[in-house]
């Protein structure tokens, strides 16, 4: 393929890794070239054969209507693509540190099949550098090919929010960046075709990273902000939602709101840019700082409504918790790096007996991610000491305050984590 030409009627294209990030990728491409939609899950590509998306981004009519798309989880399939756009997870590790496993992997693919005048794009979030150091390497190794004389590489960052129907895929404005000048134009031309409202070309590779990187970290450390503010507020006995509320009546306070920082991104991505900071000799104090707060508020949630049982009746530790929802976020089935876990995780090592439901999650990921045993529908009015309200999903609005608390014994604490009901009706909220 010449790059210089800029014809797209022989561009084949592979998407590389098929969840949140690469499902809708994929849709909107197969409206425009043929696709190779690829992931090690032969389940997951049988689940999308048959149209049917267990992370709800994409529709069965969505996923039909895009004619040039099929899926598939055997390597050969993508051999004659020539654009390979990679959207696999970049998590991290125990010790929060980069977990580039998925990543490597999808380069030793790719490079297995790599042809000159290709293009390798990634959208995975990495650190500013992590292209051109990390996956060009392995992809020139893999393939026998040079860099940027044979094939060129091109990084357009994700900007997909799990759950959000509203700022859908085209719908969001496209970094893109290329290797060299003619790969940058080719890139940012691809993504023209199904981005409808536009897209900013970036000078290099390595300020698309950095951008996507501050991203996520910008909204960590507000979000951190209004959690420090939680815990002097609740010191100080006042609601920080209703300080909030009186905040944001000037025109250029920022709507930021305490909670549970979790997913694959906002609890993720800041760590990829401290870990590299480290690696070239500065330590972060900022963002790492944001990073405890937002970490440790789980555990500061299950504290608060230990201390709400013994103040009320000791005699409810003898009854069961419940909590509500588990998703990392509001009417959203991912479960990935949520931070519920940690406020259930902190209730059981005070031997407390949790019970947990969200309607939106899929209950054998629970099973296997957590060990976690989830019930199956929202249960009938039982002998709970405490039920916490931890993700706000639109079911829990609809039951509402006094019908979430009929589940429990009539002294039972209830903790609106998210504050999705009037101050009045909760015992607790951030």
């Amino acid at each position: 393929m010449d790059l210089a030409l800029m014809e797209f009627e022989n561009t084949k294209v592979a998407i590389i890794g098929l969840g949140y990030v690469g499902l809708p990728l994929a849709v909107e491409f197969g409206k425009f070239f043929p696709v190779v939609g690829f992931d090690i899950s032969l389940d997951r590509v049988n689940e999308l054969s048959m149209g049917l998306d267990k992370t709800l981004e994409c529709s069965t009519q969505e996923i039909s209507s895009s004619k040039n798309l099929i899926f598939s989880a055997d390597p050969a399939d993508i051999a004659m693509s020539n654009v390979f756009i990679v959207t696999v997870p970049t998590p991290v590790d125990s010790s929060n540190r980069p977990d580039l496993n998925p990543l490597i992997s999808a380069c030793k693919l790719i490079g297995s099949v790599l042809k000159v005048g290709d293009v390798v794009i990634f959208e995975s979030t990495v650190y500013p550098g992590c292209t051109e150091e990390i996956c060009v390497p392995i992809l020139e190794l893999n393939s026998g090919l040079v860099f940027n004389l044979d094939f060129s590489c091109g990084y357009s960052p994700e900007r997909i929010n799990p759950g959000d129907k509203t700022h859908r895929l085209s719908l969001i404005k496209k970094v893109t960046s290329g290797s060299n000048h003619m790969a940058a134009k080719f890139v940012d031309e691809l993504y023209r075709k199904i981005i409808l409202v536009g897209t900013h070309l970036a000078s290099s590779i390595k300020v698309a990273e950095a951008a996507k990187i501050i991203e996520n970290t910008q909204r960590d450390l507000n979000i951190a902000l209004m959690n420090e503010l939680s815990l002097i507020f609740h010191r100080l006995n006042i609601d920080t939602l209703e300080v909030l509320e009186a905040a944001g009546t000037k025109w250029n306070f920022l709507p930021f709101k305490p909670g549970l920082v979790g997913g694959h991104c906002i609890g993720v991505d800041p760590y990829y840019l401290t870990d590299k900071a480290e690696q070239i000799g500065y330590h972060p104090e900022v963002i790492l700082a944001g990073r405890r707060i937002n970490d440790g508020m789980g555990a500061f949630i299950a504290d608060e409504v230990l201390k709400l049982i013994l103040v009320r009746d000791k005699e409810l530790l003898n009854h069961k918790v419940l909590v509500l929802g588990l998703a990392f976020k509001e009417n959203c089935p991912d479960i990935r790096n949520t931070k519920v876990i940690d406020l259930i995780q902190r209730l059981n090592s005070y031997g407390m007996d949790v019970e947990v439901f969200d309607p939106w999650i899929d209950s054998l990921e629970a099973e296997r991610e957590y060990g976690l045993s989830c019930l199956p529908a929202l249960p009938s009015p039982q002998n709970y000491g405490a039920i916490i309200l931890a993700v706000g999903h639109d079911q829990f609005r609809e039951v509402g305050a006094s019908g979430i608390k009929k589940l429990a014994v009539n002294n039972a604490v209830f903790c609106d984590v998210k504050g999705i009901f009037p101050k009045n009706e909760s015992d607790y909220r951030l």
